[in-house]
């Protein structure tokens, strides 16, 4: 009986031990699929998002020229179509057309040789703006897309739109010779296609992401068995995983202790003060001036350790712990910053809000209260929307947004171009400052056609009166890449990581003292 005793918890740490590690080959081999499948959908939403950006430009190219008031097939009203062609890469011809769809004139009367085919209005795809029609252009050189939009009972405008190929080389190395990105028309019409090499699938499997906006739709086919052999480098550190988990479970049995989940450990950071307020400092790209901060959320233990973002944002977000962390982050961060923000009212305090706490009661009154009883004014504070969630209501979002611009606070949209937003939202939200993701910034001194999107979205900021930054700077190049695109404000590890307080003040006095010097250094010497 004694030897049975003793042995017993032996017994069941191995029986736990057993049952994980037979688990484990089918759980590494289910995580394993899942990342994959959640990178590829990623990808496919990065080819509509990029997709959506041609829509917008070709709408805007057409806005701009309806507001000129020159629309016709006279002289000056023909240079107005060019000048746009002109401008804007992108767009290939500009054409005045019949209601029905029929070609009046062109900005170039010679493009009209190349068309294959020309839609009729019957055959054109209405979008969520009413006014706007979406239709596949065959031409000899490429098919391209048709944008039209009705300037009244008797005319209408359209933007051919080019859809370069390139834009959509997203595919990972190991997968480019056996898939293929697809962009569609809703109706099944093919508008642009990207793939190494002429491939038949016959086991394949099809990411397709669908625009909320447009009658447009992004796809990505995989053959199976390259999936097979793709990114199967976690399978092994899963196994580990699983067996640590047993033998972690068994232990736990033995000794007949309660596990606390982590959510009980994130209350207990938030009731202890542990979840601290980093800044990251936004810059003039060309004089190198620190003009503001984003404040970050760290979970600083007590021991001194970092526990990174990813591991507990997500959770944050998850159990509405994010509203509760929110408002610490602000408390603590106005309370850091309050000698800097009263003494230079230039300088712009930026705060992530998730939708979800945008949209909740109250949220306006109890942000003026704290940024009232900071003493801070609300013209300092800028609200950026994440598009981790998925913002549903656009119209109740905009009125929040206009309320709090009505008290002076400006509201960013974070991660443009790659977020659940397509651009069309950011006329509609009404907010102040677009962010242009890092994806964007880490392409650009790579990809002409990376530089070609974001000359777009500052020629679309200025039309809606909105700010430029641009996130993730880690070298020179990309700041002169950038400023040659017409961005004038940025942030990233260039300049400085996220920081505590303490360094935002030195580096914002380091900063401050070297523009003095190149100041004193310029001026003319006075004899």
């Amino acid at each position: 009986m004694w030897i049975w005793r003793s042995s017993l918890p032996v017994a069941i740490v191995l029986a736990s031990l057993t049952a994980f590690c037979a688990a484990g080959h089918f759980t590494a081999s289910a995580l394993i699929d899942a990342q994959q499948f959640r990178q590829l959908d990623e990808l496919a939403d990065v080819v509509l998002r990029r997709s959506e950006v041609a829509v917008d430009l070709g709408s805007a190219a057409i806005d701009e020229i309806a507001r000129t008031g020159h629309i016709g097939c006279d002289p000056s009203s023909l240079q107005i179509f060019r000048l746009h062609v002109y401008q804007r890469s992108a767009i290939k011809d500009v054409r005045l057309v019949n209601p029905d769809g029929s070609v009046i004139c062109s900005a170039y009367s010679e493009t009209l040789e190349f068309d294959k085919d020309w839609a009729s209005r019957p055959n054109m795809l209405p979008s969520r703006d009413a006014g706007l029609l979406l239709f596949r252009v065959q031409q000899f050189g490429g098919d391209a897309l048709g944008v039209m939009r009705d300037l009244d009972k008797s005319k209408s405008l359209v933007a051919i739109v080019g859809i370069n190929s390139s834009l959509f080389d997203i595919m990972p190395a190991e997968l480019r010779a056996r898939s293929e990105v697809l962009v569609e028309l809703s109706n099944g019409q093919q508008l642009g296609q990207f793939a190494l090499e002429d491939y038949e699938f016959k086991n394949s499997v099809d990411f397709v992401r669908r625009s909320d906006h447009y009658p447009l739709q992004a796809m990505i086919r995989v053959d199976r068995n390259a999936l097979a052999k793709w990114n199967r480098h976690g399978y092994w550190p899963a196994m580990l995983i699983a067996a640590a988990l047993g033998l972690i479970f068994g232990v736990v049995l033995t000794r007949t202790r309660r596990v606390e989940g982590p959510l009980a450990e994130l209350d207990r950071a938030l009731a202890k003060g542990q979840i601290k307020p980093y800044f990251q400092p936004t810059f003039h790209l060309q004089t190198g001036t620190i003009l503001g901060c984003e404040v970050l959320a760290r979970w600083i233990r007590d021991d001194g350790a970092v526990v990174p973002p990813m591991q507990f944002i997500p959770l944050a977000e998850s159990s509405g712990r994010i509203r509760p962390m929110t408002w610490q982050i602000l408390h603590a961060a106005l309370k850091e910053l309050n000698t800097l923000l009263r003494e230079n009212k230039e300088f712009k305090l930026s705060l992530n809000i998730v939708p979800s706490h945008l949209l909740s009661e109250e949220f306006v009154e109890t942000l003026r209260r704290i940024v009232s009883s900071a003493k801070v004014s609300a013209r300092q504070i800028v609200l950026e929307i994440t598009e981790r969630d998925k913002l549903d209501d656009l119209d109740r979002a905009a009125k929040v947004v206009h309320e709090l611009r009505d008290f002076g606070f400006k509201v960013a949209i974070d991660d443009v171009g790659v977020g659940h937003s397509g651009l069309s939202h950011l006329k509609g939200l009404g907010a102040t400052t677009m962010k242009i993701d890092k994806f964007f910034v880490d392409t650009i001194t790579q990809d002409g056609s990376t530089a070609s999107i974001v000359e777009m979205l500052v020629r679309l900021a200025r039309d809606l009166h909105m700010n430029v930054i641009a996130e993730g700077i880690e070298t020179e190049d990309q700041v002169r890449a950038l400023v040659e695109c017409g961005v004038e404000e940025g942030q990233g590890y260039l300049v400085s990581p996220p920081v505590p307080p303490s360094k935002l003040f030195e580096l914002v006095e380091i900063r401050q003292a070297r523009l003095d010097v190149l100041n004193v250094l310029k001026a003319p010497l006075v004899a």
